[in-house]
This record gives C-alpha cells, structure tokens and sequence, in this order.
C-alpha cells in the first residue's frame, strides 16, 4: 500500500456467526486506510469490541473488558483508538460514552461501511476522548444498504466461510433485542450474494453458511433475467437462492443459520430433499414446548406447529440432523409448561441444542412481565432439560459409528499427524491424514465417539471440484 502507513487492528468478537461475519468485514473496511490485522490488542493501533447482546449481563461484560483496554490504551499515551461495536453499543450507545468517555467511536451494526469516515473524526480529536467524552457515535440505521458500500473481501479465506444475506427481525418475540439492536429485515440482492460467494470459493472457501437473524424470511432482488421457484422474475426466496449457490463450481457445502418455523416454505423444504450441497443439519429454533408460553413468547406458532414442519423436513430428507434453541424459565412458565417442553424434545430428538435460562434484556416485552420464574426453579429446569438434550446428543453421536460419513477437512488437530474437520451434521471429526486433505471432502469411517467430536479412519479420498 503505496504511502500508507501500516496500523495495527485487533477485533475482538462476542456473540454469533454473523458478529463473526461483520468482524472480517469492518477489518475490510478499514484495510484501505492502512490497518492491518494484529493477533492481540497490545500495542495496537486500533481495538474494535464487536459485541453481543443477546447473552446475561452482556453490557457489564462490556464495560469490564474496556477497563482492560483503557490501560492499553494509556500505555500508548491514547493514541489507541478504542471503538465499540455490535449490538450492545446500539443499544447503549450513550451510556457507553458517560461510562467509559475514553472510548473513540460506538457505532451499530448498520454503520460499519462508515468507519473509516469515523476513524478520521476520531483521528481529528487528536486522541482526546479520553476523560472529556468527545468520542464518536453512529447508531442510526442509515438508509442506504451498507452492503453495496463494503469493498470484497482481501483477507485469505479459509476452507469455511460466513455470508450474511439477511439482517434484522419482523417478529418480535418477547425475550429477544434483535428488532430493537438490528431493526427490520433487510434482504441483500441475489446478485450481490452470489457476487460474494464466488469471491469466497474462489479465496478457498469450500464450504458457506448462509446467514441472517431470520434467515429464511429472506426474499432478494432476483437477477435480471432470471426465474423464481414460483415464476416470479422479480424476487427469489431462500431456497430459489440455495439452488443458486450450489450451482457456484467449487463450492461443495451448504448451510443456513438461524431460520424461524413461520418462514420454512414449500420451496426451501425442496430444497433440502433435491440439493446433495445443501447439508442435512438445520438449526431450527422452537424455544418452548408449551403453547401457552409460545403464544406469551410471541412465537406465532404452537408445538404441534413445528412437530408438523419436522415431518415434512424429515420426509423431504430423512436423514436430516436438527438443532434447536429452548429458553426455560420465561415469565409465567409453569411446571405443566417445562413438562410439556420436555415432551416435544423426547419426541422429536435433537442431535445438538442451546439451551438457556431466561434473563430480561431492557425494553423487551417479557422484561415487564409479572409472573417472573424465580431463579432456583429456572435453574432446575435447565439442569433437567440439559440432561435429555445431553442424552440425545450422545445417542446421535453414538448411532454415527460405523457410518462412512463425508468429512471436510479444514484444519489440524491437537495431535501430530492429526487433521480435523466436519460430518455433514456439523460434528468435529479428527483423523490421522496428511495435511493436504485440508480443504478437501473424504469418506471417513467412525470408529469412536469422543466426549465432543467423532474419531475416524480414511476410507476414500476425493476432492471437490
């Protein structure tokens, strides 16, 4: 970079897969102007926190890791610029700056196409946000579309990559921030995903999980020219796009996270029955088993709801593996509830889960709730539906030995002569392999389940063209 001064970035990330996503992206963004990445915060030019707000407690975590930073930040006689990022800094834009005034820039997720303008006002201030609170803050929600803003990516991609499609949510449910954090859904243009796809099989990617806070309520500008599953020339649904993607040469791997039952639609059921790219793992969040608490939660669907949707799905593709969040504890929840909770789990059989107890999250319907669950009944709860989740994650591991299962291979193990990789139902698998398979899909045979991953042995070995 002709003239350009190198700079140090450190990005520090907390939360989802699509945090992950935006975190390379704002390092994009700011590449240009000089910064490149930097393995720790020390001695860096620049720290981004890119925050989460979905878990317990997620400002005060905030705020502890910038009491950290501010010494780092001093030890460079505050020529460090210190940004907030990510959800916590939408919604606590303002407070972030009169508790921590030594902070140079809080800016939301639909900003971040705006750094390096920002970067330049905080290098303006000449550093002096430290103690005098004239730090930057963009939080609004700008009207244009951040993504027809950011560069293509220049960092080496790995064998796996993220590509989000989709931002913000419509549906409001009672516990969650993301409507508040994110704002509405947005869908990107086909166009401009494929346009990134192919960017990312052509850096190595073999793999890409499709992301969005709803992923599958996206509905994007469609190509010129082209057709939707229904006819339509004007705008594609998700399965239309996945149908897309898997025709993309090189890319041997699908995925799609985080979908909501209201929006699995005909033509993306399809789509798992008539794509061998598209894997057969869905994270397919239900939250509760009991009709009461899904109407309290806002949910817009009943337990009987999904179990149909995991009929279909299973019809479609019957070896399709699911995952699913649960939240215990939301206010008004009853015994009666979390046992019909459990009903639903010991029915359908989950090969993986998340599982958490809930927590107000300021400004969210549920957070006012009377009927709050105390706190040793939520934590019994948990530890019981734990324990099934944990039972049933065992017996699907367990029901994988002996299957020749695809692996992609994408990175070394702990041990000498290790690689590792992933099954088609996303579990960690190592073998012992000679590190060029890295990047490439072979036939492993399970021969053990470990507590977290699966042990194999090469049976065939092929690479995706």
């Amino acid at each position: 970079m002709t003239g350009t001064k190198r700079k140090r970035l450190h990005v520090i990330t907390w939360g989802c897969q699509m945090n992950v996503y935006d975190s390379g992206r704002m390092a994009d963004v700011l590449a240009p102007i000089g910064y490149a990445p930097a393995a720790d915060p020390d001695g860096a030019d620049m720290v981004i926190l890119n925050t989460c707000h979905i878990r317990d407690k997620a400002a005060e975590k905030v705020f502890s890791e910038l009491g950290r930073l501010r010494r780092l930040k001093e030890a460079t006689g505050n020529r460090m610029i210190l940004a907030v990022a990510g959800c916590v800094a939408q919604a606590e834009g303002a407070e972030i700056l009169a508790r921590a005034p030594y902070v140079d820039i809080v800016l939301g997720p639909q900003t971040y196409h705006r750094l390096p303008e920002m970067v330049a006002r905080a290098a303006r201030a000449g550093g002096k946000a430290g103690g005098r609170g004239a730090g930057v803050i963009e939080t609004d929600f700008p009207p244009e579309d951040k993504f027809d803003q950011l560069p293509q990516s220049r960092a080496p991609q790995g064998v796996t990559a993220f590509l989000t499609v989709q931002e913000g949510c419509d549906k409001f449910c009672s516990f969650c921030v993301v409507p508040y954090t994110r704002g509405a859904e947005q869908s990107r243009s086909a166009d401009s995903i494929l346009r990134e796809a192919r960017h990312l099989v052509a850096q190595g990617a073999r793999e890409i999980t499709v992301l969005g806070q709803n992923v599958n309520a996206w509905h994007g500008a469609a190509p010129a020219g082209s057709t939707s599953g229904s006819g339509s020339t004007s705008v594609w649904g998700l399965g239309r796009l996945l149908r897309a993607l898997a025709e993309i040469p090189g890319l041997g791997r699908l995925r799609y996270t985080t979908s909501h039952p209201g929006d699995m639609d005909d033509d993306l059921i399809g789509a798992h029955r008539d794509l061998p790219t598209l894997m057969p793992y869905l994270h397919l969040p239900v939250q509760s088993g009991s009709d009461r608490v899904l109407a309290a939660m806002n949910r817009k669907h009943s337990a009987a709801d999904y179990w149909r949707l995991v009929e279909r799905l299973r019809a479609a593709r019957p070896d399709l593996a699911l995952s699913s969040d649960f939240i215990v504890g939301h206010p008004g929840e009853t015994e009666a509830d979390f046992e019909a909770t459990l009903a639903l789990v010991r029915a359908v059989k989950f090969a993986q889960a998340y599982s958490f107890k809930y927590s107000p999250r300021p400004g969210t319907p549920a957070a006012g709730a009377p009927s709050q669950v105390a706190e040793a009944d939520k934590d019994r709860r948990l530890r019981t539906l734990q324990a099934l989740l944990r039972d049933q994650q065992g017996e699907f591991a367990a029901g994988c030995v002996g299957l020749d299962l695809a692996v992609l291979f994408t990175g070394f193990g702990r041990h000498p002569g290790q690689i590792v990789g992933r099954s088609p139902f996303l579990q960690p698998v190592h073998v012992m392999g000679q590190a060029g398979l890295i990047g490439t899909e072979s036939i492993v045979r399970i021969i053990a389940n470990m507590p977290n991953s699966l042990s194999g042995t090469l049976v065939e070995e092929r690479r995706i063209a």
